[in-house]
């Protein structure tokens, strides 16, 4: 998996195609990231103490990493990730421009 926590991602596929935001967590094992402000759902929460009252949670759910795509730092369109060497390391590039990612 060529995407990491942090990185800028536009969704491509869904509900929320078009959408831009950033990876909050990265699920390798099951191929999802979750991307915050895309695939929201209400989560009803039960009270936690006797008579407090319930909540409805809105929450950020996983979503495949096919779905997303790499923004592109210097033109800010999506974007295939590659790798180059540089100076003796393996660095994340960008296809486009050819940028280095962090």
């Amino acid at each position: 998996m060529k995407l990491k926590k942090g990185d800028n991602v536009i969704v491509i596929t869904g509900k929320d195609k078009g959408k831009k935001g950033t990876i909050l967590e990265v699920l390798p094992s099951v191929n999802r990231v979750v991307v915050e402000g895309a695939n929201i759902s209400k989560l009803h929460e039960k009270a936690r103490t006797r008579g407090a009252s319930g909540q409805i949670v809105e929450k950020a759910m996983p979503l495949n990493a096919s779905n997303v795509m790499i923004v592109d730092p210097k033109k800010g369109v999506r974007t295939r990730v590659g790798k180059k060497l540089i100076d003796g390391k393996n660095v994340r590039v960008t296809k486009k421009s050819g940028s280095e990612l962090k």
